[in-house]
């Protein structure tokens, strides 16, 4: 995601509690940062926040965190969390630098929330969050559950394609999740903008580790 510069973008993420001004002081023991045993689920590219926010505030018995390498983006997502500060952390971080600051089995879930198709290359592919690559970095962080949700077919086959070929367990899988009778589901902004225009595809995945 690229947003347009905002003023104020600069200041909020200096003065903003929930972020990780520096995430090298809890690289391979972030569950310190939130002092207690909770477990923590982390997302993926949290664009402008509405997502991770909402999740944090429904479910303060986890400890959520969430990475964006864009700063204007996180600058937006650290303003919509003000209030949520027993729960959340907010990293600028690209989803590759993660076994950089995680030791395996410290993230209990991931959500991949429309991330990046990546569609007009094939060598491209590679690019995406559910590729096969980045499935074997997370197996190695030892991540049990991957929730993922894109209104991209094409990037949904692809995906399940993936998954199945490292052996990942595929369940509740919606073809139409905004009609499947979910109740629990929680948008994103982009999902609430185009979900209008298409359907929303959503799979939980599971694997023994």
């Amino acid at each position: 995601m690229r947003m347009r510069k905002k003023p104020w973008a600069a200041n909020e993420l200096a003065d903003n509690p929930n972020i990780l001004h520096d995430p090298s002081a809890y690289a391979y023991k972030m569950p310190e940062y939130f002092n207690n045993n909770q477990p923590i689920h982390l997302e993926l590219g949290c664009g402008k926040g509405r997502f991770i926010t909402k999740t944090a505030a429904r479910y303060p018995e986890i400890n959520h965190l969430a990475i964006e390498r864009d700063a204007t983006a996180m600058a937006v997502t650290a303003r919509l969390s003000r209030g949520i500060e027993a729960s959340l952390g907010l990293l600028i971080l690209d989803a590759t630098e993660l076994p950089e600051y995680f030791l395996p089995g410290q993230i209990k879930r991931l959500y991949i929330n429309f991330c990046d198709p990546w569609p007009r290359k094939k060598k491209w592919a590679k690019r995406r969050l559910t590729h096969v690559d980045f499935l074997e970095m997370y197996e190695k962080l030892e991540i049990p559950e991957i929730f993922f949700k894109t209104d991209n077919r094409i990037l949904f086959e692809f995906s399940i394609n993936q998954f199945s070929e490292r052996g990942w367990i595929m369940k509740n899988i919606s073809l139409d999740l905004h009609n499947s009778g979910m109740e629990d589901n929680i948008m994103t902004e982009y999902e609430e903008k185009f979900s209008p225009h298409g359907p929303i595809y959503r799979m939980e995945t599971y694997k023994k580790l």
